[in-house]
């Protein structure tokens, strides 16, 4: 597919052709970044005075940090640290919201086939990315033995988590800025804020249009940098990428070890460089992106297309480009100057 093609079916979605809208001569757009949940956070929108621009992006800055603070693996006050301390030795009582999300997460696993799994950590923390360190076969092979979806037991009655195997914890890590970013669009739209991105790291969201335009997005390729793989036009959309070019290491013998982790394996998966996926929310475009690219092209396309609203963006490791079926066809380029990169 060639920078900026759609198909006439989903142009409704990604606003090809969508058409220019007047704006209140004193508003404006308005900016903010952060470091938050270990990468960078970043918040535009249309606001027609300071004060609603103040609120709307502090709230967006709070809400990352709310879920920062729930989810985070690193903070031993965290709700996550609590269930991977304790779920071990008895079921933990969840909030509402980590219910939700665990059960969520079950649910892309049996979709998946076990390719998405959350407590791949178990193999996912033996491997240091910043000292270029990799776990030896036999401590590999120990830590497999924790990994298993299956043996996650959510009590739906009483609301509560046990691991069923020792050694066993969890890491939302394949959602979470998507979830994120579900919930920073949510108070935005409580605020009446109409057009808006909000980005954490490679998972965006998009609310309405960009200066009466479709707001434009560069997929970044995985191999040349400052020439994207892909350029579309977005809008209310959701656009998550899942690449091995952010955090990883080569080894002694050349290969490449990278955060994305296949749970059955516990190795980093080479089938594909990265994995663009558009989906109606950020939760969903993020969970797809993590298991396309442990699935490979073929499986992981056809999981996609089984997804109402959703489309996705493959480079393979042979550097060739493939999309699902809803991406196929004709439509207009555009300018790749102007585009948000992801």
């Amino acid at each position: 597919m060639s920078a900026g093609l759609l198909s006439a079916s989903h142009r409704h979605r990604l606003g090809a052709f969508a058409r220019p809208q007047r704006r209140p001569a004193t508003a404006r757009w308005w900016v903010r970044e952060a470091a938050i949940m270990g990468t960078r956070i970043r918040a535009e929108l249309w606001a027609a005075d300071d004060r609603l621009a103040e609120v709307a992006l502090s709230a967006v800055m709070a809400e990352m940090h709310r879920i920062d603070a729930a989810m985070s693996p690193h903070k031993p006050d965290s709700e996550l640290s609590r269930i991977n301390r304790e779920a071990g030795e008895h079921p933990v009582p969840l909030s509402d919201e980590m219910y939700a999300l665990v059960e969520q997460a079950l649910s892309w696993s049996e979709r998946s086939g076990g390719a998405f799994d959350i407590s791949y950590a178990a193999v996912g923390r033996l491997y240091d990315y910043r000292s270029g360190r990799r776990p030896d076969e036999a401590r590999l092979a120990r830590a497999r033995e924790a990994v298993g979806w299956q043996h996650l037991e959510l009590d739906a009655r009483q609301r509560t988590l046990r691991f069923a195997r020792p050694g066993m914890c969890i890491d939302l890590g394949g959602f979470a800025k998507g979830h994120a970013v579900d919930g920073a669009v949510a108070h935005l739209q409580r605020l009446g804020i109409e057009h808006a991105m909000v980005a954490a790291g490679g998972d965006s969201r998009v609310i309405g249009d960009r200066h009466g335009r479709p707001w434009t997005v560069a997929i970044r390729h995985p191999r040349h940098e400052g020439a994207p793989a892909a350029v579309l036009p977005l809008q209310d959309v959701s656009i998550s990428t899942s690449g091995d070019y952010e955090r990883y290491f080569i080894d002694a013998d050349g290969v490449r070890h990278h955060h994305l982790i296949d749970p059955a394996s516990g190795r980093s998966p080479d089938q594909v460089h990265s994995v663009t996926v558009m989906a109606p929310d950020g939760l969903t475009s993020e969970a797809l992106s993590k298991c396309v690219f442990v699935m490979g092209v073929e499986r992981g396309l056809a999981l996609v297309e089984a997804q109402t609203g959703a489309d996705a963006v493959v480079v393979d490791a042979q550097g060739r480009l493939h999309v699902s079926a809803g991406l196929q066809g004709a439509g207009a380029a555009l300018d790749e100057k102007q585009a948000v990169v992801v």
